[in-house]
């Protein structure tokens, strides 16, 4: 078999990588593409060909730069200009089409060439490594899955399934929440307090919205494990507490380590919410109160206290 001329060589690659790519233009034709690639910028399909592929590859890639379409007031030296920021921020290896006169740079055929392998073997890789991405995704979405399952399953004792198919383990899940249900009164679980059903589109925005409040509401703890913090250790200030420094972080740290900042409701706190849950009572009313008063809320503070408290707490957070 007579072996391929380089030039030859390079077309056969660009034209199987855009039938790889799923590329439907007018270059798919051996000839076509010698064509254009002889025309170079002043060919409307291989600017069309560089504009395709440049726009995938910024939108896998998160590009900074970006190939354009023309217009009737971008010249073809603009063109080359937006192509050869876009090959720099890639790292491009053709030192031609990235160094020299930029007027230059696309006039050969064998340089229009190098361009369009160069860009269609990149996408292809980007294609790759974000398919195997999507599947990690899938896979560890998969995993968390099937533990909220098993979790549930252990709590009603169910037996444990060597299985990771899903499904067989909601359909036990459902058989046994029903005999449950079946040996109870019917108003012993209550009534849902979400009273519509929620289509995708409801339950997408719905985890928008818990994902801003999970962030806001991240920030308030952190803050307020900070304070802890800080109130505890000026505890530790008194000569008293000062020999029993090791006593109180003994108590204290596994019980601070134990605080999470991040918040753990889901979606699913949602779905499974009911209708008492929207009955508010207030922390300070009298029924509240009968249940929550302890001799402490009997020690009062002179104005003096307060204030020099205030100062110990304000220099602690001028030093964080």
């Amino acid at each position: 078999m007579r072996e391929l001329e380089p030039g030859l060589k390079m077309e056969c690659d660009i034209l199987d990588a855009l039938e790889a790519l799923g590329y439907t233009g007018p270059l798919l034709e051996e000839e076509a593409l010698n064509k254009a690639a002889q025309s170079g910028l002043s060919s409307p399909e291989f600017f069309d060909l560089c504009v395709w592929l440049g726009s995938q590859i910024k939108s896998l890639g998160d590009m900074e730069e970006s190939i354009t379409s023309a217009d009737g007031n971008k010249d073809i030296e603009s063109f080359q200009l937006e192509i050869s920021g876009f090959l720099r921020e890639m790292a491009c290896p053709y030192s031609s089409l990235i160094s020299g006169d930029i007027k230059d740079r696309l006039k050969e055929k064998e340089d229009c060439l190098k361009l369009l392998l160069f860009l269609s073997t990149e996408l292809q890789a980007l294609k790759i490594v974000h398919s195997k991405k999507s599947k990690s995704s899938h896979l560890e979405k998969h995993n968390e899955i099937h533990q909220e399952v098993q979790a549930i399953c252990d709590a009603l004792g169910l037996p444990n399934s060597s299985s990771s198919d899903i499904p067989p383990l909601l359909n036990n899940v459902e058989q046994k929440i029903k005999d449950i249900l079946s040996k109870v009164q019917k108003n012993h679980v209550g009534k849902s307090l979400l009273t519509k059903p929620l289509n995708s589109d409801q339950v997408e925005r719905l985890e928008k919205i818990n994902d801003a409040l999970r962030s806001e509401y991240e920030c308030r703890r952190r803050m307020l494990m900070k304070r802890l913090d800080v109130t505890v250790q000026s505890f530790g200030w008194s000569d008293r507490a000062k020999v029993k420094t090791d006593d109180i972080a003994r108590i204290y740290q596994p019980k601070r380590y134990a605080l999470s900042p991040k918040s753990t409701i889901t979606l699913a706190h949602l779905l499974a919410a009911r209708e008492d849950l929207s009955k508010i009572i207030r922390t300070s009313s009298g029924s509240t109160r009968e249940n929550t008063v302890c001799a402490i809320n009997k020690v009062t503070f002179s104005f003096w206290d307060r204030i020099k408290g205030l100062g110990i707490l304000q220099c602690h957070l001028s030093k964080l």
